[in-house]
């Protein structure tokens, strides 16, 4: 009886061996060798969904040289999973080999949110351990990392917290709120839980402490508890700081009844989401990343509404006609006019001013919607209040003498309305978007599509801005 045997299945065999004890080695010399012998030695790996790679090997044994070489001839080992379903990322970091971890950070920072087993990542993996260190590290190489879930809907910040690692948990609050995604802390894992509701359940009064006037205190998990009903399940002797923190939190809370996603689609529009919905903003299309398109009808949208304020504005300086340069005191033809007044006449005068008026302060009023919420945006609308009352002292002086006693009285209720419109454009939006603002805590979804819809504080915008309008005409004395 003879006995056949593949000599190419023993020579591939022998092959693999030498590159796994090369990888064991760190042996960059012996790799090459290899790579001679085989050229596609290293391409075999993508053949097979999940397999032991050099590079985990390596990762796994600490030979930071021979990974970031391998790395170099064959950038996706490093994605590649194992058996066990982890990348070499995760087997160095469970290694404790942060060298060749940051090597890996270094070629390719999309390797920070790698999902492996139980869709863990190596930033979930940091915060589990409480290297603050290499969580920072993590987070300004792949920022979207946060955004990252474990398959029990759990972020790092709830890793952090469960696991008793109060630094990192630091460093995570300290980046969401410089990158403003605050929103991330009301997130909840498979339990309905948020960081607040895990906190109170292991009396992390520190955690507590810090959280309790940024996430909404009254959110509720699956079984409609919030964290106070939590927190006075397990009381005890040992909780009464936790006890007076949550009683702090509720004092602060802007609403005593925590609105669900139902209940806020079963409302009317809001009137911060009417004036979105016109300009084709709609806020439920805001909870995830904008499209292209929608971006582009963003922009396209503030670049018109720019060019109209910046010609109107132009226009209120250089009128049709020009300025008078002498003065004249002819009443008899009602032609009398000081030096620097419009050459047109106060009729003309009149709708001219009115319709550039129109025009300028709309088109402001879009560029507030739009602008509102971004980067600096206070000074920008500090910016535009002052324009405002720039366009109107420039329309008191430059506007003609009035003759007639029609002209007169259209010409006071003209001037006596273009203040109440700025007014009400300015003063109106900035109180509602800081109505909005602050009750987004009694909601208990995400909060970047809810708008508040509750119509005794739109009367009280009203008449705040009747007084606020009143002060400004008694002042302006027009």
């Amino acid at each position: 009886m003879s006995i056949v045997v593949d000599i190419n299945k023993v020579s591939d065999m022998d092959i693999h061996d030498k590159l796994k004890k090369a990888a064991q080695d760190g042996d960059i010399e012996r790799l090459y060798e290899l790579i001679t012998e085989d050229p596609n030695i290293l391409g075999h790996f993508d053949e097979v969904p999940f397999c032991e790679t050099p590079l985990h090997i390596a990762a796994a044994e600490g030979q930071t040289h021979f990974a970031m070489e391998l790395m170099t001839l064959k950038p996706s080992l490093a994605s590649k999973l194992n058996v066990s379903g982890f990348s070499p990322m995760h087997l160095a970091l469970q290694n404790n080999h942060t060298q060749i971890v940051r090597g890996f950070v270094a070629i390719d920072s999309s390797l920070v949110s790698i999902k492996g087993r139980g869709r863990i990542t190596p930033l979930h993996h940091v915060a589990r351990t409480g290297d603050a260190e290499l969580l920072s590290e993590f987070l300004f190489a792949c920022p979207s990392s946060l955004n990252d879930l474990t398959i029990k809907c759990e972020t790092a910040v709830h890793i952090t917290v469960k696991n008793h690692q109060f630094k990192a948990f630091k460093v995570l609050l300290g980046w969401v709120k410089r990158v403003n995604k605050e929103e991330i802390l009301d997130w909840k894992d498979e339990n309905g839980n948020t960081v607040y509701h895990i906190a109170a359940s292991i009396n992390q009064t520190e955690v507590i402490k810090l959280l309790r006037k940024t996430v909404k205190v009254k959110a509720k998990n699956l079984d409609g508890k919030t964290a106070m009903d939590i927190l006075q399940i397990h009381q005890s002797s040992c909780f009464p700081q936790t006890r007076r923190l949550f009683y702090r939190a509720k004092d602060i809370l802007l609403c005593n009844h925590t609105t669900t996603l139902v209940e806020y689609l079963s409302r009317k529009p809001s009137f911060m989401e009417k004036r979105k919905t016109l300009l084709g903003m709609s806020n439920l299309s805001m909870t995830s990343d904008m499209s292209l398109n929608s971006s582009n009808r963003h922009d396209a949208i503030l670049v018109v509404a720019v060019l109209i304020v910046t010609a109107t504005y132009q226009a209120a300086l250089s009128p049709p006609g020009g300025f008078w340069q002498d003065s004249s005191s002819d009443t008899k033809h009602n032609n009398s006019h000081v030096a620097g007044q419009m050459t047109m006449t106060s009729s003309n005068a009149l709708y001219f001013n009115v319709l550039n008026g129109f025009a300028f302060l709309s088109s402001l009023y879009v560029i507030i919607i739009l602008i509102m919420g971004l980067p600096m945006w206070r000074l920008i609308y500090a910016a535009m209040v002052a324009l405002c009352f720039a366009m109107l002292a420039s329309y008191s002086t430059i506007f003609p003498i009035l003759h007639g006693d029609f002209e007169k009285i259209s010409s006071l209720i003209c001037f006596n309305a273009f203040p109440l419109i700025i007014g009400a454009i300015m003063y109106t939006t900035f109180v509602a978007f800081a109505f909005d603002k602050h009750r987004r805590h009694g909601v208990d979804f995400p909060a970047s599509c809810f708008s508040s819809y509750d119509a005794w504080h739109h009367y009280l915008v009203l008449f705040c801005g009747i007084c606020f309008i009143g002060f400004v005409l008694s002042f302006l004395k027009f």
